[in-house]
């Protein structure tokens, strides 16, 4: 050993590790971590005898609390545990009120749940139930109101008992009144838009126009021939008196193929001919003579004649004289003034509008929506099978113009009126049910609760909301978008609290 490796006393000196000699030359060994010492966390819960801690003010009992165990299904676990609700709609459209079950506030968008693919909904037509003054109408003008702040407009196609005069004056316009001894006529034969332009089409395109207007005329004609009664039964419209009637719409209007101009006519016009045809009428229709044109069509020109001397007398027998302004938030026709005529004539006079306003529509602009309400729809499917064809034909046409047909009535078995039971009408007014698919269900007394669970196939749940929560407050009922449920409370802003009040006759009179 060297001098240089003895320190004082004789002891070695300490040489340089493993770890400082890489380190003169530049590497670094990897230090060992540290393990620290894991800390107890705070516990959230600690255990507590079955009689509470044993201390003053602890709670503490002498006895323990009995504890039963229950069993249920599936079916009657959701009313004990009732925090379970239908997937949320999409906040988007008119807001409502509130979702009872979710707590959060409901939206109604009928179209943008016809383009979600997420929302079991085909077609945006509402049908609106309820029991009067459980806050049907008060829901359904809230609808129409908040559905103007997304560019749609209003079309009231007969307003029976002038409720919505108080929402076209706050839009600043002003409702048409129809009723005997007043100005306003309406001709349900009337060609609307499809006539603008007839004379540049060729004649393929003015063949296919010509399908639509003679195919919806028909249809009113059916309907307005088929409200007739022959003791207990309704007048029957055959395939014969199919080709006679258009046949004399034809000849009225001066319509052949490629014809360039059309004559507009009315139902009089239509009424005189058949009851003093043309020798070309009679032969077009394939009769041998006039005698036997007469003889056959007796029945269909007695009904024509009843209708034009009796309900369309000075309503619906003219040219229409009104200037219709579509780019007006809302358009309404009033039919208070043929209340005292009964509801056969005014179900008369809403087929003649539903004709004319779905005339109106035929060639609506892109972008051009309507909520389009119908009330007391129920008058209208009284009239018998045809009728309620007419009324199919106006739903079926909702998803092609972009409107929402919002039909109001005061129960599902108000469609059953159509006809006895298992009629056609009775079958036809069934479906269409399943036209609209969204309901709205207002408050319903107990007798109304099978028909609720049968026609609407509603479980006993639901049925118990309408006829039990829904009864206990207004402005409540069930929305059935789909098949999915919501238990809606409507929330009305204080203007529009006057604007939907509808028993001022009472309240007067109070």
């Amino acid at each position: 050993m060297s001098p240089s490796q003895r320190t004082r006393g004789g002891r070695r000196a300490a040489g340089r590790t493993v770890s400082r000699l890489l380190a003169d030359f530049g590497h670094d060994l990897p230090s060992v971590p540290t393990v620290q010492e894991a800390t107890k966390e705070a516990r959230l819960f600690r255990h507590a005898s079955r009689r509470g801690p044993r201390r003053p003010g602890s709670g503490w009992a002498p006895a323990a609390a009995p504890v039963s165990s229950w069993r249920m299904t599936s079916d009657q676990a959701p009313v004990l545990w009732p925090f379970i609700s239908t997937p949320g709609l999409p906040p988007t459209g008119a807001q409502m009120g509130i979702d009872m079950l979710s707590g959060g506030a409901f939206y109604a968008d009928p179209h943008g749940w016809v383009l979600d693919d997420d929302v079991p909904v085909t077609n945006p037509n509402i049908f609106s139930f309820g029991k009067p003054g459980r806050g049907k109408s008060a829901t359904t003008k809230a609808f129409c109101l908040r559905m103007t702040d997304f560019g749609y407009r209003i079309l009231v196609l007969g307003d029976p008992k002038d409720e919505y005069e108080g929402l076209c004056r706050f839009f600043g316009v002003e409702p048409f009144a129809i009723g005997h001894g007043l100005p306003t006529r309406i001709n349900p034969l009337a060609f609307g838009p499809l006539l603008q332009g007839w004379d540049q089409l060729d004649a393929a395109q003015a063949q296919g126009r010509a399908a639509v207007v003679f195919g919806r005329w028909l249809t009113l004609v059916r309907g307005l021939v088929g409200s007739q009664r022959i003791g207990e039964q309704r007048v029957p419209f055959g395939p014969t008196d199919e080709v006679v009637v258009k046949a004399a719409l034809q000849t009225l209007t001066g319509y052949t193929h490629g014809q360039s101009h059309l004559t507009e006519t009315t139902i009089p016009q239509l009424w005189q001919l058949l009851d003093k045809p043309t020798a070309d009428l009679v032969a077009t229709c394939r009769y041998a003579d006039l005698r036997h044109f007469l003889d056959d069509t007796r029945l269909l020109r007695d009904a024509l004649g009843q209708l034009v001397n009796g309900a369309l007398a000075g309503l619906f027998d003219d040219h229409t004289t009104i200037d219709v302004d579509w780019s007006a938030p809302i358009q309404s026709l009033s039919l208070s003034r043929l209340e005292p005529l009964g509801d056969e004539a005014i179900g008369i006079a809403l087929t003649c509008l539903n004709s004319w306003g779905r005339g109106m529509r035929e060639r609506a602009v892109p972008g051009d929506l309507r909520v389009v309400v119908r009330d007391e729809s129920w008058k209208q499917l009284r009239l018998g099978p045809e009728a309620v064809k007419s009324f199919d034909a106006d739903l079926r046409l909702s998803r092609r113009d972009g409107d929402v047909q919002f039909a109001v009535a005061h129960k599902p078995s108000d469609l059953l009126s159509a006809g006895d039971t298992g009629s056609q009408a009775v079958a036809i007014a069934k479906d269409l049910l399943h036209l609209a698919d969204v309901k709205i269900l207002h408050g319903q007394d107990l007798g109304v609760a099978r028909e609720l669970e049968n026609m609407l196939g509603l479980g006993p749940m639901a049925r118990d909301l309408v006829t039990g929560w829904a009864m206990q407050g207004k402005g409540r009922a069930l929305w059935c978008v789909g098949e999915q449920h919501y238990q809606v409370q409507t929330v009305l802003h204080p203007v529009e609290r006057e604007l939907t009040f509808t028993n001022q006759a009472i309240a007067g009179a109070a």
